[in-house]
């Protein structure tokens, strides 16, 4: 009855069907091949780059460096032409030089005004002496000349002397107010003398600013990129010279929304490297993305159509590495893995 109903073409149809079906379940873990493994190999080796230009003008006169080449943090990497810059602070510590000589004479002036007043509170003291003896001579002749002893002509020349000792003591106490005055003047005009020194100052270490920046070194310690500047170029401000990549380097995996349930931070990662032969480095889960990769795009996508799409939204997953040394060379920004989650595996403390 069996063998009536299904010919052995039919069974051969219905084995293949069913091992067609268990393929699909299982490459798209469905049940009954469900597993807490997750995969993905939108997966990639990232590292900082770091793009290196100039802050000053000039015509490059050594490049000691080479494409590829390792570098230490603080060599020099490019040399630009010092000659103008070195003026620029000779003129610029001239100038220094000058304000401070003016500061210093303000303050000499201070000295030799101060001076002046005490001079003048002298003549001041010395006319009012003068004043008190001629009033004294202006009663004693006028007493006299009333008494029928002395004469007119002795007692209009006493107050002629009152008069012109009462016009002394005005000039000197004038004179007085001047010099106070003048004290004053120059202690005013300090702050703006101290203000140009401090401002050539600034403009000294401006000048001494730019002269280091005609050597560019390397920020951190790495590898070069390719050496794009020549010897005899002319640079400006901005011009990309080279590029740094640090041996840092670490895994972002764009995981799918619907693989992340589950994934936590610290748990174990499985990375297969292509470059390296399809060798697997291990690592754990360093940190995720604040939002899906479709938010930092550019031109952010507009779902608010009438024909509309699903589509799974996928997030970065930070991944850091442990490199052993015989991979570290051959580990490179920009490599392609592949990446596997165990969501099940223990939580390692993240350090």
């Amino acid at each position: 009855m069996f063998r009536k109903l299904f010919s052995p073409a039919t069974l051969i149809v219905l084995l293949v069907g069913l091992l067609g079906l268990g393929f699909v379940l299982y490459a798209w873990r469905l049940p009954p091949f469900t597993s807490s493994v997750e995969m993905t190999d939108n997966a990639y080796v990232r590292g900082y780059v770091t793009t290196l230009s100039p802050q000053v003008s000039g015509y490059v006169v050594e490049v000691p460096v080479k494409d590829y080449q390792k570098v230490s943090q603080g060599d020099v990497l490019v040399r630009i032409d010092d000659r103008i810059y070195r003026q620029k602070l000779a003129q610029a510590e001239a100038t220094l030089d000058s304000q401070k000589a003016a500061l210093a004479n303000s303050h000499q002036q201070e000295v030799s005004g101060k001076a002046n007043i005490a001079s003048s509170e002298a003549e001041v003291s010395s006319a009012e002496a003068a004043l008190t003896q001629a009033q004294l001579a202006s009663e004693r002749q006028m007493n006299l000349t009333r008494s029928g002893v002395g004469t007119t002509s002795l007692q209009e020349q006493a107050a002629a002397e009152l008069e012109k000792s009462r016009a002394a003591l005005r000039q000197a106490q004038a004179a007085l107010e001047v010099s106070r005055q003048q004290l004053q003047t120059i202690i005013v005009n300090r702050g703006s003398l101290e203000a140009a020194v401090a401002s050539a100052e600034a403009s000294v270490e401006l000048a001494r600013i730019d002269l280091a920046n005609t050597e560019i070194h390397a920020p951190r310690s790495g590898r070069l990129g390719e050496v794009g500047v020549r010897l005899g170029q002319y640079v400006t401000t901005g011009t990309q010279l080279m590029a740094v990549v640090p041996d840092d380097v670490w895994v972002i995996a764009n995981f799918k929304e619907t693989q992340l349930q589950g994934m936590r931070v610290g748990q174990p990662v499985t990375v297969r490297v292509d470059a390296l032969g399809g060798r697997e480095l291990q690592g754990h889960i360093e940190r995720f993305s604040p939002a899906a990769a479709s938010e930092f795009a550019v031109i952010r996508s507009d779902n608010a159509t009438g024909n509309f799409v699903k589509i799974a939204q996928r997030v970065g997953v930070r991944i850091r590495l442990v490199v052993p040394k015989d991979a570290a060379d051959l580990l490179q920004p920009g490599l392609s893995v592949e990446v596997r989650v165990d969501k099940d595996a223990a939580v390692r403390p993240v350090g």
